[in-house]
């Protein structure tokens, strides 16, 4: 039953907005998750704490998940590879209809960034939990993401605004901006596409190059070049916007730590970032968002140089692998608030009622060996422990006795914590790294402690090069042995301590069986 004010809206200010919020949350009664592992995991816990019912998508490799196995309903895609089953837009579109479906979520990978199958699931009448396919389109193309931000005068990296395919015109670009340069692929993502070309001679190969792992990796061998930031860090702002207008940041995230251009470490906040260039990224952040019209959440990703001065990169128009770490310090739950959004609901706060609450980092735990250049450990689970206590997140989709397949990313888990401080966040990350007891493959794990006592990480002063300029499989081995050098010296030092304490008693004679009671 409605209140009197809803039974007469035009006494109560607001109140259409009211009855059209009440409606929608009627409606998104189920939602299915287009994605697998420890997002799907992720996403749905949140769907089942709003008490709406979820719907798992799974490939014959995932029969078994944890994430097929929570969901309230669940259905089978088909073969393992990805092209057969998670990238099959139009099976997994037909069987939300079946199901009766209100909603979609695709996590991120996959179809999320996607604005043809976003386009088709509302067509189909049901709510794609993102952005508005345009917003997508415009975002998606790294040259029209820059067409759509220049009017608001946001730094751009000095660098072609089209398409380049021919190399006389590359060179004239060339040799105005200077080398070295980047050639990026403008539907690119992950580092493919991307060629550093540090002199003329090495240009028309590089570009080669980029132009057709880009059409092989995005079916769009479309590239363009810009200015190469030596020595950058890499910041990214969290944006959150709604259907009315609303649009705030949540703070920057630090990602400059990759490997192979994609993210091994992350924290919020950033050790380099003053007051005042947080609120004026932050302001730059929102000001790409509201460019597109955006709704939902988002992240805006900017180069920041060693003076720095910030550089628009591109937008992510999804949920980000690392969005843990913001949900740590602002105590928002950014899938939530994606739902909330979809759905026709305004943000319920505004950019004053947020603020950082201490340190958090992020660890992705990848099944690959770091002292094989990183390359993909697949294996089985033997032993699969994960740490725990205060502060402590493990975000992850697997279980002991599990396999990794070799069709998807090779993420395991997102290791996260948080702490009043970002020592306290970092003893906590080196504790429970300590206590992540995974056999039967190789992970990141050591490189991740490798990182974390490194002088450069706890300095704050490093940057995405972290790994070219620290960083060998040599040093990950002198590491790990000085460390197991170290435990057998605690070890032995304990064990004589424990000798001084412990009085060993010989036998002497004694009269007790003599003793009457």
């Amino acid at each position: 039953m409605v209140s009197s004010k809803e039974d007469n809206p035009d006494k109560a200010p607001g109140a259409h907005l009211k009855i059209k919020i009440f409606y929608n949350n009627l409606i998104m009664q189920k939602i299915l998750v287009a994605n697998r592992g420890e997002i799907a995991l992720r996403i749905m816990r949140t769907i089942r704490k709003m008490g709406i019912k979820s719907v798992a998508v799974f490939s014959e490799a995932d029969r078994n998940a944890p994430h097929v196995l929570f969901a309230d309903e669940a259905v089978f895609l088909g073969p393992a590879p990805s092209a057969l089953s998670y990238l099959d837009g139009e099976k997994i579109i037909a069987f939300a209809k079946k199901l009766g479906v209100d909603g979609i979520h695709p996590g991120y990978g996959f179809l999320s960034e996607n604005a043809d199958f976003a386009q088709k699931a509302a067509e189909a009448g049901i709510n794609f939990i993102g952005p508005d396919p345009a917003a997508m389109r415009v975002m998606g193309s790294k040259l029209a993401a820059k067409e759509c931000v220049k009017q608001f005068n946001i730094p751009m990296v000095p660098g072609t605004d089209q398409a380049i395919e021919d190399i006389a015109p590359a060179k004239a670009i060339a040799a105005k901006i200077g080398y070295p340069l980047l050639i990026k692929a403008s539907a690119g993502g992950g580092g493919k596409g991307m060629r550093v070309v540090e002199k003329e001679a090495d240009l028309e190969e590089q570009m080669q190059r980029a132009t057709s792992e880009a059409k092989s990796s995005f079916g769009d061998g479309a590239v363009f070049i810009e200015k190469y930031i030596s020595s950058p860090r890499h910041i990214e702002i969290q944006v959150l916007a709604d259907k009315y207008g609303n649009v705030v940041h949540l703070f920057e995230r630090e990602c400059s730590i990759q490997r192979r251009h994609q993210k091994v470490v992350e924290e919020s906040p950033s050790t380099i970032l003053t007051p005042e260039l947080r609120k004026a990224m932050g302001a730059a952040a929102v000001m790409v968002a509201r460019s597109c019209n955006y709704t939902s959440t988002g992240t805006v990703e900017f180069l920041l140089d060693d003076q720095l001065n910030f550089y628009f990169l591109e937008m992510n128009t999804r949920l980000q692998v690392e969005h843990p770490v913001t949900e740590m310090i602002t105590g928002k739950d950014l899938v939530e608030e994606q739902i909330k959004i979809a759905r026709g609901e305004p943000l319920d706060f505004t950019q004053d009622d947020l603020s950082i609450n201490g340190h958090s980092i992020e660890l992705r735990v990848y099944a690959e060996d770091p002292l094989n250049n990183f390359l993909p450990s697949i294996g089985t689970l033997t032993t699969y422990i994960k740490p725990a206590g205060e502060g402590v997140r493990v975000d992850d989709g697997y279980e002991e006795g599990m396999a990794i397949p070799i069709y998807y990313d090779p993420m395991i888990a997102k290791l996260v914590t948080h702490g009043k401080d970002r020592l306290d966040a970092l003893q906590k990350m080196k504790t429970a790294i300590e206590e992540y007891n995974i056999e039967g493959l190789f992970t990141t794990l050591p490189f991740g402690k490798f990182v974390f006592e490194h002088a450069a990480f706890l300095s704050g002063k490093f940057d995405t090069h972290f790994i070219q300029d620290h960083y060998t499989p040599e040093k990950l081995k002198e590491k790990q042995k000085q460390n197991a050098e170290l435990a057998s010296i605690i070890a032995l030092k304990y064990w004589l301590n424990a000798q001084k304490e412990i009085m060993i008693v010989e036998t002497v004679p004694s009269n007790w069986k003599n003793r009457r009671s």
